[in-house]
């Protein structure tokens, strides 16, 4: 069953040598992704899945050592989906796909916060997945005895200031302001209710993770808390933490 979940973003800016002289504009953002994997392991899982978007439909599995890197961003960086202390792996050991973007900031978060409390999986959804197709993926997730945490990661609208990366939309500050309502109050149905279409006119990445997670925790009594609600460079950034 679900025990706990924590929902961040996943901006490579997270990541301070690609941010660079930049990196303390989103130490707060940091602070509170730090403070939400600390729920996660409190909650004393067995298994942690970080759940992350990716482009298309579908979604692709990724085991635990599975690796990715930011090298696309010009910094020389790998991380892998492991508990830390679990050594360096062998050179040839691996030889499933890589991380995308978006699992590859949670692989960093984990190694960040020195992550130990469980073994990691990686879940990639595509954006354009449909909604049963989503919650139907996270009903699937729940596995009877097994404490199973998840980190959901995904942005909001990417049009909140004219200066954002998809200019300025009018409906993004009032989409966000229900997804951030709906993950502080672990409200399955209003993450169910958000509409795909509207999502991907926003440049909302995180619409898909966020239902699979619904689909998770439909029928628990988790509580949660929204740690972090800005809009940094005109994009929606929420951290909750469901316990």
């Amino acid at each position: 069953m679900l025990v706990a979940a924590a929902v961040c973003p996943c901006p490579p800016l997270l990541v301070p040598r690609i941010a660079a002289g930049a990196s303390g504009e989103l130490d707060a953002l940091r602070g509170a992704c730090a403070d939400a994997l600390s729920v996660l392991a409190a909650s004393r899982p067995d298994r942690l899945l970080v759940l992350g978007p990716v482009a298309g439909t579908g979604a692709v599995r990724h085991g635990e050592d599975a690796r990715g890197g930011f090298h696309g961003f010009g910094v020389p960086v790998t991380v892998r989906l492991t508990r830390t202390g679990q050594g360096e792996p062998a050179r040839t050991a691996y030889e499933g796909p890589a991380l995308p973007v978006s699992l590859a900031v949670g692989a960093w978060m984990l190694e960040n916060a020195a992550w130990t409390a469980a073994p990691v999986s990686g879940l990639a959804v595509g954006e354009e997945s449909g909604t049963e197709e989503c919650l139907a993926l996270g009903a699937s997730l729940r596995v009877p005895d097994e404490r199973l945490a998840v980190l959901a990661l995904g942005d909001g609208s990417t049009m909140r200031t004219v200066k954002a990366p998809g200019y300025l939309d009018e409906r993004a500050a009032p989409w966000d302001s229900t997804v951030a309502k709906a993950l502080g109050d672990v409200d399955t149905g209003a993450l169910a209710g958000l509409d795909p279409v509207i999502a991907r006119a926003l440049g909302c990445a995180g619409r898909a993770p966020w239902q699979v997670l619904a689909g998770a925790a439909r029928g628990t009594d988790l509580r949660g808390s929204l740690l972090y609600e800005e809009a940094p460079y005109g994009v929606g950034y929420f951290v909750a933490a469901w316990s």
